[in-house]
This record gives C-alpha cells, sequence and structure tokens, in this order.
C-alpha cells in the first residue's frame, strides 16, 4: 500500500517549529518492506511523525516495527538501568512481559490489559524532580512545567536508540494547561493536558551564534557513569533543562562499580543520516563534563551553566512542536535529533494508557566532519 506524508502546519505562534509530519492513512499492521522504507526516510527527514488511528495495534506489532529501525540489536534503549529502585525513571516505566522492550507508562490503575493483571501508574510530576515547584493553587488554576528535556538513552555502557515509538492508547480528556517556565522570561505555551512537548537538535544548532556553533564543533560531552542513579538526589531547574547544582549527585562510593569504559563520550553535534543536516544533541540533566579541545572543563556547575546558555533558546515557546494526542497515535521520533518532555499535570481521576518501545543501536551517533562544519564556517566570515 501507499501512504500518504503530510507536513504539520504549526501555528501562527510556533513560528519556529520547522519539523513534523502527520500519516491518516497506514495501517502498522500492514505495514511492507515498501512501506518502511518510506517510513524511515520520513522519521530522520520530519524527524517526529504521528500516525493516526493505530488502536488495534499490540505491544508485539510496536516492538516489530521499532526494531526494524535497529535490527543489530534487541536490548531495551535503556537496557536494565531504568529497574534500578533509586533510578530518576524507575518510576514512570514498566515493561510488558511479554515484550519487555515495550514499557507501559502513563496514569491510573491498569487492569487485564495486554497480559498485564494489575498495575498503578503515574504520570511524571514536575514536583518529585523540580527544585522549585508549582502550588497546588498554580496547578488548580492550569499551570503547569515542562518535566524534563531529554533524549532516550542509557548514556552508559549502551549508545542512544535512533528511533522511539510512542503509541497513545488512551488519553485523558482534553483539557488545556499552561506551561510556565518559570525563569524569569515570562515564557508560557497553552498545551494539551499530557502532551508530549519535542524540540529540534537541528533549530538548537542553527540558533546558536557563530562562536558557539564554533565551540559546540570543538565540544565533547561526557556523560555520568549510572547517569540516572547519580542524578537521583538532584533536582532540575524550572524549565525542565538540565540539573540545578547543589552539590546532591552520587559521589562514586555511593554508585554501582564503574566500568570506565562504558563512560559515553559523544561529540556535541550529530549528523543526521538522511538530510546530512547538523543537530546540536546533549542531554543536559546527566552531562558530568564537558571536553573542550581537548581540555574538560572539570567544574560541574560551570558545565551547567554552560550547557544552559547553549540550548535554552532552543526551548522558546516558538520553537516547542506540543502534540495534541488523539486515541491510537503512534509516533516515531528521530531520538537522536532531538529533545523531548512529558508534560502536565494530572489528577487521580485521570487515565492515561501510553506504550514507550527502543532499541538500544549498534552504532555510535555519526560525528559531524570538517567538511560538514565548513559553510558555517563561511557564513561566519560573511556576517
Amino acid at each position: 500500500m501507499t501512504f500518504t506524508i503530510e507536513p504539520i502546519v504549526p501555528k501562527p505562534e510556533q513560528s519556529g517549529v520547522d519539523f513534523g509530519a502527520m500519516i491518516h492513512d497506514l495501517d502498522l499492521d500492514k505495514l511492507t518492506d515498501e512501506d518502511f522504507k518510506k517510513l524511515e526516510e520520513a522519521v530522520y527527514t520530519y524527524q517526529v511523525v504521528v500516525v493516526r488511528n493505530q488502536s488495534h495495534v499490540s505491544p508485539k506489532t510496536q516492538y516489530e516495527i521499532t526494531k526494524r529501525f535497529e535490527p543489530e540489536v534487541d536490548t531495551y534503549g535503556h537496557g536494565g538501568q531504568h529497574r534500578a529502585e533509586q533510578s530518576v525513571i524507575a518510576r514512570d516505566l514498566s515493561p510488558f512481559p511479554e515484550v519487555p522492550q515495550v514499557q507501559l507508562l502513563g496514569h491510573g490503575t491498569v487492569r487485564n490489559y495486554q497480559g498485564i493483571e494489575e498495575r498503578k501508574l503515574t504520570h511524571p510530576h514536575h514536583k518529585v524532580f523540580h527544585r522549585d515547584v508549582l502550588s497546588q493553587e498554580d496547578q488548580d488554576a492550569g499551570k503547569t512545567r515542562f518535566y524534563r528535556w531529554h533524549m532516550d538513552a542509557a548514556l552508559y555502557k549502551l549508545n542512544p536508540p535512533k528511533v522511539t515509538s510512542l503509541f497513545g492508547f488512551k488519553n485523558p480528556e482534553p483539557r488545556r494547561e499552561t506551561v510556565v517556565y518559570d525563569d524569569g522570561s515570562g515564557d508560557t505555551l497553552d498545551v494539551q493536558l499530557g502532551t508530549t512537548a519535542f524540540v529540534s537538535g537541528q533549530r538548537m544548532f542553527e540558533l546558536l551564534p557563530p562562536d558557539l556553533k564554533e565551540l559546540a564543533f570543538r565540544t565533547k560531552v561526557k556523560y555520568a557513569a549510572h547517569p540516572y542513579l547519580w542524578m537521583s538526589k538532584a533536582k532540575a531547574r524550572s524549565t525542565g533543562l538540565g540539573m540545578v547544582s547543589e552539590g546532591k549527585e552520587l559521589k562514586p562510593e555511593e554508585l554501582p562499580p564503574v566500568d570506565e569504559k562504558a563512560v559515553k563520550i559523544y561529540p556535541m553535534l550529530w549528523k543526521n543520516p538522511v538530510t546530512g543536516k547538523i543537530h546540536f544533541q546533549v542531554h543536559p540533566a546527566a552531562v558530568e563534563d564537558l571536553i573542550i579541545d581537548g581540555k574538560p572543563m572539570g567544574d560541574l556547575e560551570k558545565v551547567r551553566e554552560f550547557l544552559y546558555k547553549m540550548q535554552r533558546p532552543g526551548i522558546n515557546p516558538e520553537n516547542v512542536l506540543a502534540h495534541e494526542w488523539k486515541d491510537g497515535d503512534m509516533v516515531f521520533f528521530h531520538n537522536r535529533g532531538l529533545l523531548h518532555s512529558v508534560v502536565g499535570c494530572l489528577r487521580d481521576d485521570d487515565v492515561r494508557i501510553f506504550h514507550q518501545c527502543n532499541m538500544a543501536s549498534a552504532q555510535d551517533p555519526i560525528p559531524v566532519t570538517e567538511e560538514d562544519f565548513a559553510p558555517y564556517r563561511t557564513q561566519a566570515s560573511a556576517a
């Protein structure tokens, strides 16, 4: 079968959103090899691809399709790290018995669902992760936060997944909420309750002034060993973009044994395998150090301040694609080209049932070469 890809037309206030596409006429249960090739190219080209009307798709089918983006590996993107009790992601994910690469997440109690007798799900709430939180009065008035801007990745032992699939089986009632940045900017964003927010790493790179583009090209990012345990006592900024430095990260002796060969150091800039475009791709919460021209910065607080300066423009309201979920939406997104965040303050009686799937990759991210970066030096010289 053939299907139609429709680029998402953002609202006028989303002037910086130049990514995203919608598919209405595809049945993922009947995906042919030709269809998959077209879908795969679309995911890398549009970064976020929404396939509507897929309520019939099983976790097994979701797994099988997602694995086609990474056929060499069968390991869930976080490996076993998400199961560590103290991990900041342990509370958010729960594997399906028959396909443990697919995680059940959401809000409310689920009974007799896809082989699961009963499970209580809790939507991630900023009050458990941010240092400064909204008052109950503000939440009752419909204010909310970005929970945590991130890419799906273990960032220790395993390479980041190339593509994540996120299936919205059931969404809560379509109330509106207002994301408040609470960082002195006055920035806000109107969103659907329980939206998933995306920002483009390509846009994040393009927004950098020439000197910071050059610095990003010369910088490598060192992630903490066991990062989700390491950060488990620390708290995030009010924008959800990185952590506040209060010295609360776990010390080496508080962590499981560290294999230095498993510590991940990646370039700050990654190349899109289909478009060749440059993406600024950093998980800000998990970064331990930045290595500039081979020299570690060596100061976590300075590292975070520097990263925030580079990444904050990318999450300005005009640059955020806040997906308006409908029951049955299957979203495939380019995990190595975007950051995303869960959003929303759900009530006790709200129900949200989602499935998430990704596979750790056999390949490192594609680095940006001198040849790739040369046009930006030319632009800087001309300016």
